[in-house]
């Protein structure tokens, strides 16, 4: 039962069936496990012989108690069982076996919405995107045709804009390149997609032109492809360094000025990008202040319209709320778009910042993109984290008496 709850925990969004079946086999779980402390405890009898005939009898007394108690455990546990195995068989029972998808239902990932929007509409990119672009340029005394390849890899929380940064960058240097590809790789990556897409983009052939029917032929093709060729790639949204180990395989060494950026939230995969070939790692940096303003009065005035002196102060407070993340200041400000311009309701929305983005569905992909990260914890971190949702909102939390009620809980234990 432990083994089907964190399989079934690793699945970023099950269907409704799942979600059924794993609170029943939650519940059971629970249920058996107090069934099992009690009956334990029932058998943990006193060595100690009574004194006296009264103790005798007290006695006496009390291990016919116990003897009832451990028959109804035992009838409490065979129960168990039963249902454990009826929730087994109604589940294969009613089982479709074909994944439904309602296309009604669908989200749509912002980040395909940002990366999009014109260069004049983004806030606080220039400087970000002049860095990335002089790592990426800059030729350390070579020619041009002596520059081995040269990789840059953004690292980033959800929701910092490293998307939106590697398409910019992308876009102002792909013409200087005989070809270029812009692809997202994602948490759960299909390698043979991604391959054709890169063969695709590169090679400007449709998908039904890559004949290759597997991940290492494609890579040979695309290998060959470049061989000669001067090219520039992004990688988008990395998790893992498997998955990078077979990417880069389709990348050819060859020294013309070739480049990639990758993107991921992960410093070992940031690491093992830039290792295998000359590289940087650029950590991007959340908006300050002034742009974080900028960003959320453009989402919500008008050219030349200035916030409202009465929603000044709320509104810097949900900027504080927003620590600088593009992608939340962008939800916020479209949440309060389709609200009217009062002081109340706007507080409303700062007090539940979190509740009032998982009711609004218009930015449900948001929430997707920063559980992501959460859904990339093992186990025992995801149960350390959810953990915290028994204090209050923006209360301050104490590292040394959260640590043991963790312990205290069973969550994590002491080493040896």
């Amino acid at each position: 039962m432990e083994t089907f709850l964190l399989k079934m925990s690793e699945v970023e969004d099950p269907d409704a069936q799942d979600k059924v079946w794993m609170n029943e086999v939650r519940e059971l779980s629970y249920d058996m496990e107090n069934a099992i402390d009690d009956f334990m405890q029932s058998v943990d009898d006193k060595d100690e012989k009574p004194d006296g005939f009264i103790e005798k009898i007290k006695n006496s007394f009390w291990k016919l108690g116990m003897l009832n108690f451990r028959r109804r455990s035992g009838r409490d546990i065979q129960d168990l069982k039963k249902q454990i195995i009826e929730v087994g068989d109604r589940n294969g029972r009613y089982r479709t076996g074909v994944a439904i998808s309602n296309s009604k239902n669908a989200t749509v990932d912002p980040r395909a919405l940002t990366i999009f929007e014109h260069a004049s509409k983004l806030v606080g990119i220039d400087e970000p995107k002049a860095e990335i672009i002089k790592l990426l340029t800059q030729e350390d005394g070579r020619t041009s045709a002596e520059e081995p390849l040269k990789v840059v890899s953004i690292v980033g929380s959800g929701g910092t804009g490293k998307t939106t940064l590697a398409y910019q960058v992308y876009q102002d240097l792909k013409g200087k390149f005989d070809c270029s590809a812009f692809l997202s790789v994602s948490r759960n990556p299909d390698m043979i997609h991604i391959m054709r897409t890169i063969h695709s983009q590169v090679s400007h052939q449709e998908y039904s032109k890559t004949e290759a029917a597997n991940v290492q032929q494609v890579i040979i093709n695309i290998s060959n492809f470049l061989a000669d060729k001067r090219y520039f790639v992004v990688d988008d949204d990395i998790w893992d360094i498997d998955t990078w180990d077979i990417i880069k395989c389709a990348f050819p060494t060859t020294s013309y000025s070739n480049r990639i950026i990758t993107t991921t939230r992960l410093n070992n995969v940031a690491h093992s990008c830039c290792s295998t070939f000359s590289g940087h790692i650029y950590y991007i940096r959340p908006l300050d202040m002034v742009h974080s303003r900028q960003l959320f009065h453009r989402r919500l005035f008008k050219p030349g319209e200035n916030c409202p002196s009465y929603l000044q102060e709320v509104s810097e407070q949900i900027l504080e709320k927003c620590h600088g993340l593009p992608l939340a200041i962008v939800a916020i400000s479209g949440l309060l778009a389709n609200t009217r311009r009062e002081e109340n309701i706007w507080n409303q929305v700062k007090d539940s910042i979190g509740r009032a983005l998982e009711r609004n569905p218009s930015i449900e992909g948001v929430m997707k993109i920063l559980s992501l990260s959460y859904f990339d914890l093992p186990p025992y971190l995801k149960t350390c984290l959810l953990y915290l949702s028994i204090y209050l909102e923006d209360s301050t939390i104490g590292k040394k008496g959260l640590i043991k009620r963790w312990i205290a809980e069973g969550f994590i234990h002491t080493e040896g």
